[in-house]
């Protein structure tokens, strides 16, 4: 069956909360079509000045995080068992913004930008998938949703900025249309909620910010499994087997993506630990998926053919 979410009074909210009562509740494969504001809330286009005066909706509060969408319940999802989210189409508006400095964080502390800041203003079009800011810089778009995940479950309010194993603000670039991001469930009916469209980023996301974009379509069929459990993130692109680790710094994320990954070499190859780790350090590459959401983000990759 399919559904169709917008963002409003009823869907709109800027935390994680296993409290929060489902808008939606799907059947395992259903396809959900969600359209999504940029991570600001803005209600339009913002060309630059003090970040204080960019328009924001109504349904804005400044303790919110990012501007997600849901939470969407999936029948029959239980804790400990696995959600697949298929990403079959990711659209964005015409319209985004890219930042650096302006204001006061760790990260444009080092940089020594938090006094004066920049704005990219970039016109998209979705249709040749490319950007273009005001100072005439062109770049090619690869459309994602930053924020796919689902609340923990602890009781309470639960900022959206950190990452965690089951998913949220992940910034992993190749979440593209095409792909499936799997996850483990922390909470009875999964509670799946969506936001913060990139229309571009690089690994790293080193200004803490890529293209901010609203999203016009994203296209979501989600499933459940339980014949795949999970510690942490695991997605599957077009090419590719991705494993995420997250940690406090680049080390402890590159070692918990290692250890999914090793896991998956035994569930792919039916090789031990020992032997995964020998093969790992021949055909799998690491890459930074982001430096700046307070915990840190690596990611393993396994490329289609690389072990026979």
């Amino acid at each position: 069956m399919e559904h169709a979410l917008e963002p409003d009074d009823r869907t709109l909210h800027g935390y994680f909360s296993a409290g929060y009562p489902p808008v939606l509740t799907i059947d395992p494969g259903d396809t959900i079509t969600v359209r999504t504001l940029d991570c600001w809330w803005s209600a339009g286009p913002y060309p630059g000045g003090r970040h204080a005066d960019r328009p924001r909706v109504p349904q804005h509060r400044p303790e919110y995080g990012h501007a997600l969408v849901g939470p969407v319940a999936v029948r029959g999802a239980r804790a400990g068992m696995t959600l697949s989210i298929r990403i079959d189409e990711v659209v964005p508006a015409s319209w985004g913004t890219s930042v650096a400095g302006g204001w006061p964080s760790a990260l444009n502390r080092r940089y020594g930008i938090e006094e004066a800041g920049v704005v990219h203003s970039w016109q998209l079009d979705p249709a040749t998938l490319t950007g273009r800011n005001q100072l005439g810089h062109t770049v090619a778009l690869r459309p994602f949703l930053g924020v796919l995940g689902m609340p923990p479950a602890e009781p309470g309010e639960h900022s959206t900025i950190p990452p965690r194993v089951h998913g949220g603000n992940l910034d992993c670039k190749d979440l593209v249309a095409g792909s499936t991001l799997l996850l483990p469930i922390p909470v009875d009916g999964a509670l799946l909620s969506a936001g913060d469209g990139h229309a571009a980023q690089g690994d790293g996301e080193v200004s803490g910010i890529a293209i901010e974009c609203p999203m016009d379509r994203v296209v979501l069929t989600v499933d459940l499994r339980d014949d795949f459990p999970l510690t942490g993130p695991v997605a599957r692109t077009a090419d590719a087997w991705l494993t995420m680790g997250l940690g406090a710094t680049l080390d402890e994320a590159a070692f918990e993506a290692l250890e999914s990954m090793f896991a998956l070499l035994g569930r792919l190859h039916g090789v031990s630990r020992t032997d995964a780790i020998a093969l790992a350090s021949v055909v799998v590459d690491l890459r930074v998926t982001q430096i700046v959401n307070q915990v840190v983000g690596v990611h393993a990759v396994l490329r289609d053919g690389a072990l026979g």
